[in-house]
């Protein structure tokens, strides 16, 4: 039986065509971004500093789209969950890092490459998942406990990885991973329980606003790099590009593995392949430099296309959704 929650959610859903247009638009978005940014770098000088705060932006539009259901879901499949998290944070880092020395990357490169394989999932992740006929409970409880633990999974993994390259300061990454995802997720999840009417008016606009504030965060690192772009981009879309799909492969194996069912197979191949970009982004730009944020930059645009295309495949697939779920996906859930 639905709950009153899972009720109001449910009005939320802008319905497939709303989905469609989120996951369409928002790389075009990205992709004006970065043209933007690579042919006026100027005009973004002196805005790296921001991007901590952008991001926070958007990671309160996430915390706002939350509600209770998200972690009671996580109460009901603890084992489906955990695989989710497990999968996340072994699959991705580890192929970075694999990718990083099969390319020979330069250093900065290979350690944006690998920051970007040890961030939390992209609520994109969940829109796709709704897209691909997926199992969108789990999608959304894999990608919020992937993010709420990400201050203590991240900055260990990173310096477990990318170590080697360029020197990495855990301690100061866990603080701003804390600043910039935890409070402003948290900041949002009390917003949406002190002021769920009023704030469920205001999801149609979520999506969109996040989607232009990571758009922002894109020109301004794609114009930190830009002379370097012109002789890296190549190499750097094609580490972007084997990342983000063997995540995806890796992902649905995972799930048939683990035999969470079809439905669950295709929420884990999006939960493993797409990542929080925007996140590995501003802390590339803090920690390393503008061209170790690059990775971040072109992968930020090229899951979401990917995602858009897997899950049109998958959608003509069957996929017989798990009884117990009803197949909606909250429309505030903003893809990053």
């Amino acid at each position: 039986m639905r709950t009153e929650e899972t009720e109001h959610r449910n009005k939320d859903v802008g319905g497939d065509s709303s989905a469609r247009r989120a996951v369409t638009v928002f790389p075009l978005l990205v992709l004006a971004a970065g043209a933007l940014g690579m042919l006026l770098p100027g005009s973004f000088s002196g805005w790296s500093g921001a991007v901590p705060y952008l991001l926070g932006v958007v990671m309160f539009c996430m915390g706002i789209t939350m509600t209770p259901e998200d972690f009671r879901g996580v109460v009901r499949r603890p084992w489906a969950v955990a695989l989710g998290l497990v999968a996340h944070y072994v699959i991705m880092p580890g192929l970075g890092w694999a990718i990083a020395h099969l390319l020979q990357l330069p250093p900065q490169l290979a350690a944006g490459v690998i920051l970007v394989g040890c961030a939390p999932s992209g609520t994109a992740s969940n829109v796709v998942t709704y897209l691909a006929r997926g199992d969108v409970a789990l999608s959304v409880s894999v990608a919020t406990v992937s993010t709420l633990v990400a201050p203590l999974v991240t900055p260990p993994l990173t310096l477990l990885l990318a170590g080697a390259y360029l020197p990495v300061d855990t301690g100061s990454m866990v603080t701003d991973i804390l600043k910039t995802v935890l409070l402003p997720v948290l900041a949002g999840l009390a917003v949406r329980l002190v002021a769920g009417r009023w704030v469920r008016r205001a999801l149609p606009v979520l999506p969109w606003l996040s989607a232009l504030t990571i758009s922002v965060i894109v020109a301004v690192v794609v114009a930190g790099s830009a002379d370097a772009i012109k002789s890296a981009a190549g190499l750097v879309f094609v580490a972007v590009v084997l990342h983000n799909g063997l995540g995806l492969a890796l992902g649905y194996g995972a799930g048939r593995l683990g035999r969470l069912g079809e439905p669950g197979s295709r929420a884990m191949a999006f939960e493993v392949g797409m990542q929080n970009s925007g996140l590995a982004a501003s802390l590339a730009t803090a920690h390393f430099s503008p061209l170790a944020a690059l990775p971040a930059a072109v992968f930020s645009v090229w899951h979401n296309i990917s995602g858009a295309l897997a899950a049109a495949w998958l959608s003509r697939r069957p996929a017989a959704p798990p009884a117990a779920v009803s197949p909606s996906v909250p429309a505030g859930k903003e893809p990053r």
